[in-house]
């Protein structure tokens, strides 16, 4: 049997029950009944105000009470949310009759787009690719290309050693001894790949960057072919009005050796901001095969001669699209990426 008090609630209670919309309304009359502060449970806790004779009474209709409406609240609060998952599954179907999304379309970064045109143009030359490991023996790295130990070549090209006799390597001029070391003249190879030194990032160096270098070696081969092959290159890269220029210069493991420049390809030689005023943007380093680089792989210089150059990718790309800062190549900012789509 019921007591009045306990009564009031639980019709009270049901009305709540009946009249909410949704699974906060029910929790919200959880709470107004059994939680902590709830009337139900404020009742029992003033038990001992109440006569001795009404206690047992008005305890036992409580937790009655408490029950009926735990279940109560219990199945209507399952059949609720099951109610509002379904809503929210239909309100976030999708509309299979909506046309579909394209992914954006990729593109070759800029750095490969300039590498497979340095390859295609010598490939057509008839020129084969060589690649080599990219750590390399002290010995493959320096001795061979003419830079003994005490050379202060070595200090232009400050170096990662992984061990003593091991490093990263500087440029990949190793592979030219490798494939000179595996065949007889004629050699016709270009070498592209990773290279790396000990220096600082910032908008012209970066401690990894990319190179390909060229090698010919055949009898009677002299400086003007080198001149040659490199004008048709820059022809090919910059546009049909490009133009090189030879200046003096030094590498341990050519003799004679020479930067090659293009005439700028914005100003024409005129003068511009892109070439400093100068009518000219240096673009790679060449040279004819020193003597002792020949004799180093077995062959007789006074039989063959051969030339070699090597250039950036970097650069390259950077002249060509007219970019100020080496780190954009690297930081992966689909903004700039998007560009060369």
């Amino acid at each position: 049997m019921g007591h009045p008090r306990v009564d009031a609630i639980v019709q009270q209670a049901r009305e709540a029950v009946a009249a909410a919309q949704s699974s906060a309304e029910l929790e919200r009359v959880r709470v107004g009944v059994l939680g902590r502060q709830g009337e139900l449970t404020q009742l029992l806790r003033s038990l001992g105000t109440l006569p001795p004779e009404e206690r047992p009474l008005v305890g036992a209709a409580a937790n009655e009470a408490k029950r009926e409406l735990e279940a109560l609240l219990d199945a209507r609060l399952g059949a609720t949310l099951e109610t509002e998952r379904q809503h929210e599954r239909a309100r976030q179907r999708l509309d299979l009759t909506l046309p579909g999304r394209r992914p954006p379309r990729g593109s070759l970064h800029p750095l490969t787009r300039v590498h497979d045109e340095i390859v295609a143009i010598f490939a057509g030359l008839g020129f084969s690719v060589a690649e080599g490991p990219e750590i390399e023996t002290d010995y493959y790295n320096f001795e061979a290309l003419n830079i003994p130990r005490d050379h202060p070549a070595r200090d232009m090209q400050d170096t990662l050693y992984l061990t003593e006799s091991t490093l990263l390597r500087t440029h990949t001029s190793p592979v030219q001894i490798r494939a000179m070391l595996a065949q007889k003249p004629p050699v016709r190879i270009i070498v592209p790949g990773k290279v790396y030194r000990r220096d600082v990032a910032d908008a012209t160096h970066s401690p990894m960057f990319h190179q390909v270098e060229g090698l010919a070696v055949d009898r009677g081969i002299t400086m003007a072919d080198l001149k040659g092959t490199l004008a048709l290159f820059a022809r090919e890269m910059f546009g049909p009005r490009s133009q090189i220029r030879f200046r003096p210069s030094f590498f341990p493991f050519t003799e004679p050796s020479a930067e090659a420049d293009v005439l700028c390809f914005v100003c024409h030689g005129d003068g511009c901001r892109l070439c400093k005023q100068g009518g000219w943007l240096e673009i790679l380093g060449s040279g004819m095969v020193h003597p002792q680089v020949l004799r180093n792989v077995g062959y007789d210089p006074e039989e063959v001669t051969g030339w070699a150059f090597g250039m950036g990718i970097e650069r390259i790309a950077m002249l060509k699209y007219g970019i100020d800062d080496l780190r954009l190549f690297f930081e992966n900012d689909l903004r700039f990426l998007g560009q060369f789509a």
